[in-house]
């Protein structure tokens, strides 16, 4: 990805940051959100393996984490500035930058994610690492409703997100870590996918070649 297509990302992800794009965001279905996501991940990775096309998927995997951690830090940033007002409004949009993120390394390493079985693995994915579990497959329906449960199930992180002012480097800190541990976390799922699908895949050849 250029620098011009970074800036534009940095500028589309601010400009979500108004009440009414956040308005629209929290009442968004997942599934839609997931769907509308995987052309745009597509293209994401696709520029990456064309701009580093010896790195192994793990190495790509960080690049992508890190793009996210740019825009968490900068979210945090400035929701860190407004306080408590803010902190559903941070809430939801870093529950965004998350599922962004594990549509990402899921297209990086072929999962299929328009079928409902891998939508539904990469969403309890994103329940464990945010410690509330794997997902009801009936809901959350929308983006408010899983910004929500984080903020019930945050207990004590969450007050660091709530000091004004002199909270917001760290806001924007805790937001670039938790960034982190959700990519790596996807990282070592799909890795092991990965290499089930290699195994499987050889173990087809090989019955098929006797």
């Amino acid at each position: 990805m250029g620098i011009y297509d970074r800036v534009a990302e940095r500028l589309a992800f601010m400009k979500m940051l108004t009440p009414s794009e956040l308005k629209k965001l929290s009442s968004a279905k997942l599934s839609d959100i997931v769907m509308a996501e995987v052309a745009r991940a597509r293209v994401r990775v696709a520029e990456l393996e064309k701009r580093y096309p010896q790195s192994q998927p793990k190495d790509l995997a960080q690049r992508l984490i890190d793009e996210k951690k740019n825009l968490a830090s900068m979210v945090g940033g400035v929701s860190g500035v407004f306080g408590l007002v803010a902190l559903p409004a941070d809430l939801l949009f870093m529950a965004y930058l998350q599922i962004i993120l594990l549509t990402d390394v899921a297209t990086l390493y072929k999962a299929n994610l328009k079928t409902e079985r891998a939508r539904g693995e990469m969403l309890d994915l994103f329940g464990y690492a945010n410690g509330i579990g794997p997902l009801p497959r009936a809901g959350p329906k929308v983006m408010g409703k899983l910004a929500a449960m984080l903020l019930e199930k945050g207990g004590m992180h969450t007050l660091g997100r709530a000091m004004p002012l002199v909270a917001a480097p760290i806001t924007a800190y805790f937001n670039n870590q938790h960034i982190q541990m959700v990519g790596e976390q996807a990282v070592r799922f799909y890795e092991g996918f990965d290499k089930a699908h290699a195994k499987a895949k050889a173990h087809r050849q090989k019955a098929s070649g006797s």
